[in-house]
């Protein structure tokens, strides 16, 4: 590997305007490619196949043609001024207006008045019109829009306060680019600490954007074909950005070190992309690996953003060993501190006795090793405790500031007609071949009627066929309490004695079924996940390390990474500490898709700093250091770029906490707070702990097994033979002539 690579390098610094040229033409293609590409068409592919919620949202479109349970809807609510009731002649005259003017619309299907539809509350105080699309929400001409909106505001004028649920007058999520923009900046000021070079800070960012740009434009290229969006491609551009300057990072980190050991630039690069490139080569396939097994888990959309993702991270990686070589060999010098430049090349390779912060924060853990993983332990235990208390659901209007009025047209339903009101059950009825159908479904609505904690149960309606019929039944909770979900499976447990009785069937559904369902598949699909994914990167970790403790100690520590950060999201989006600061108006539920997400990324990410820092330790125990010495000398050479790359993550990560979108805005949060704590709680005081107690059996294989494993030579043995020998490629510097002038 580390030859192939050496070779690579040296090629794309030799032939660097060539590869340059590739990654312009390249980049060219794909974004003629999403130019030209036709928008990507909603399939409507079901959200979560395979789950109750979802079988009978594709029975309902089945039975029910022309019914389009996506199509835009809106619900308006009408509050009476105090004192007075919506049934008053002037407020009832107002409302009859307002849904008159609604129905005239061309692509309006229907508007219910509320005086006709009972639905007005008890103390005559709330009322609400639904008004129903013929298409959906992203469909709605301006012009429809407009009229509504100026119905709306009539009716206002008459002193009713009105607000507005549902998706055809929503307000668009606020975009969060200024604060991704704020991210990059941040990235730039630690590159150009860390370097002490424009050239050298410039580079990583450079690389990435063009990684990211890569990625974005075949997503939209290919968006037509594959059903994807700019959404589902967001993490890809997360990531992209993130690892993509983090690779370049440690290349250009590598490149300035041999160039210090008193190699030329043609061979510092080779050796930079020989040795840090394979680091960044196996760092991806673990976060590829994490990525691309999200598609075990079912979701459609999840495996699309993964794949995405895992896409992003593969350009990254071939950007890092072919496209950043090439520029270093443009300008071989630039890259340097001013304090190199000016004292020219350095003759000799510097003494591994320097000191730095580095290898003094190594030999502080090695004097103290159970201090510290004890204090690590305790430290991660305690953040993790909130994860013990989290709930899983699916925030909607509720979770939105009150400033919105989706979210006040939520509050007025909830307290004129309970709570469970926002989050109705859908029950669909398969009544085909069923010689009574009216009586089965009669008898269904009476038993889930009388059922407790369902306040009422509408009249079932039947399609064209007669074959089924859908009713809602409301619950006395509201769409996310834990009593909802015990209702839901209380109703399905008294199913089966119905359907013996009747010869009918009957499948709940709906928006808070389908959250609750969404919720338990996810639960039950963590574990398969968490085997596949961590199976797959302990064998590779074992063998880039050769060594069975190795790869144990990093999936532990990850394990406690991710649950500290689980425990941090609870804690601020669940309990509502520290929200305000976030701009988190309202606490709540953490979205089901949020924690599976994460741990994904996060232990993509985890293994992404296990291999940086620890093969370079690999790497000096291979080439003769003592145990407790190899430590200290990775630690010498990687823990300023590893804490760089990682604040450089955090301030990606961060970027999108300014997203609108709930789940954007979780994910930012979770992944900035999982690489603090990973990479500088458990790469850079639990591992060197672990591996000071461990001692020479950190490094230990067993001999059949060390026969069986693949040879990769991630540490470069096989270059620094070649060294030592005086021939071969890692002491081949081009001539003169080939070599670029130095800036």
């Amino acid at each position: 590997m580390a030859t192939l690579l050496h070779r690579l390098g040296r090629t794309a610094f030799r032939r660097r305007w060539l590869v340059t040229l590739l990654w312009a033409v390249i980049v060219g293609a794909v974004g003629f490619g999403a130019a030209k590409a036709p928008a990507a068409a909603d399939n409507g592919t079901s959200f979560m196949p395979g789950i109750e919620a979802q079988k009978a949202f594709d029975l309902i479109g089945e039975r029910f043609p022309g019914s389009d349970a996506d199509a835009a809807n809106a619900r308006i609510v009408f509050i009476a001024p105090d004192g007075e009731k919506v049934t008053a002649a002037d407020n009832r005259a107002a409302i009859d207006t307002l849904v008159s003017k609604a129905a005239d619309e061309p692509q309006v299907a229907g508007a219910v008045n509320p005086f006709t539809a009972d639905a007005v509350s008890k103390d005559g105080s709330t009322a609400y019109a639904t008004v129903n699309y013929k298409v959906k929400a992203d469909d709605l001409t301006d012009a429809g829009k407009a009229a509504l909106e100026k119905a709306i505001d009539e009716a206002r004028a008459s002193g009713l306060t009105v607000e507005v649920g549902g998706t055809a007058l929503a307000t668009p999520p606020a975009a969060g680019g200024s604060s991704e923009a704020i991210g990059i900046a941040l990235a730039a000021v630690v590159l150009l600490i860390t370097f002490g070079s424009l050239a050298a800070a410039g580079l990583p960012l450079l690389t990435a954007v063009v990684g990211v740009g890569v990625s974005t434009a075949c997503v939209l290229a290919l968006g037509s074909t594959f059903g994807l969006s700019l959404t589902t491609g967001t993490l890809a551009t997360m990531l992209g950005l993130a690892v993509g300057i983090d690779y370049a990072l440690f290349v250009v980190s590598r490149y300035r070190e041999e160039r210090a050991n008193g190699h030329g630039p043609h061979e510092a690069t080779g050796l930079a992309v020989g040795t840090a490139g394979s680091a960044v080569v196996f760092a991806g396939l673990t976060v590829v690996i994490a990525l691309a097994g999200l598609s075990v888990i079912g979701v459609p959309m999840l495996t699309k953003m993964g794949l995405c993702a895992a896409g992003a991270v593969v350009v990254a990686v071939l950007i890092a060993l072919t496209l950043v070589p090439a520029l270093l060999g443009m300008w071989p010098d630039a890259v340097l501190s001013r304090t190199e430049r000016k004292r020219g090349l350095v003759t000799g390779p510097r003494t591994d006795g320097t000191s730095n912060g580095g290898s003094r924060w190594a030999r502080f853990v090695l004097r103290r090793p159970v201090a510290v993983l004890m204090a690590c332990i305790a430290g991660l235990g305690a953040l993790a405790l909130p994860a013990a208390h989290l709930e899983l659901g699916m925030p909607g209007e509720e979770s939105k500031p009150t400033s919105s009025t989706e979210r006040r047209a939520y509050d007025a339903l909830a307290d004129g007609f309970g709570a469970g009101f926002n989050g109705p059950l859908t029950v669909v009825v398969d009544v085909k071949d069923v010689a009574e159908p009216k009586e089965a479904v009669s008898r269904f609505a009476k038993e889930i009627g009388g059922t407790n904690g369902v306040v009422s149960v509408s009249s079932a309606h039947f399609n064209a066929a007669g074959d089924a019929a859908l009713f809602s039944a409301v619950p006395a909770t509201g769409p996310n309490d834990e009593d909802t979900k015990t209702l839901v499976q209380t109703i399905r447990a008294e199913r089966a004695e119905l359907e013996r009785e009747t010869g009918a069937t009957f499948e709940v559904t709906g928006s808070t079924a389908m959250n609750i369902d969404v919720a338990q598949a996810l639960q039950d699909a963590l574990i398969p996940y968490l085997a596949v994914i961590i199976g797959l990167a302990l064998l590779l970790l074992l063998v880039v390390f050769r060594s069975v403790l190795v790869p144990v100690k990093a999936a532990v520590g990850f394990l406690l990474s991710v649950l500290a950060a689980l425990g941090a999201v609870v804690a601020v989006f669940q309990w509502g500490w520290g929200a305000e600061l976030l701009g988190v108006e309202q606490e709540g539920p953490i979205m089901s898709l949020m924690p599976i997400f994460l741990v994904g990324i996060v232990f993509g990410l985890a293994m992404d700093y296990e291999v940086f820092l620890v093969s370079r330790m690999r790497e000096a125990y291979v080439h003769g250091d003592r145990p407790a010495q190899a430590i200290v000398t990775g630690f010498r050479h990687s823990a300023r770029v590893v804490v760089a790359a990682a604040v450089i993550m955090m301030a990606v990560f961060s970027g999108f906490i300014g997203s609108g979108e709930s789940m954007i805005k979780t994910i930012g949060f979770g992944l900035a707070v999982a690489v603090l704590f990973d990479a500088v709680v458990v790469r850079m005081a639990l591992v060197p702990a672990v591996l000071a107690l461990l001692g020479d059996k950190a490094w230990w294989l067993p001999h059949w097994l060390d026969r069986v494993l693949p040879r990769v030579d991630v540490e470069g043995a096989a270059l620094t033979a070649h060294s030592a020998q005086g021939a071969g490629p890692a002491n081949s510097e081009p001539a003169p002539s080939q070599e670029p002038a130095r800036t």
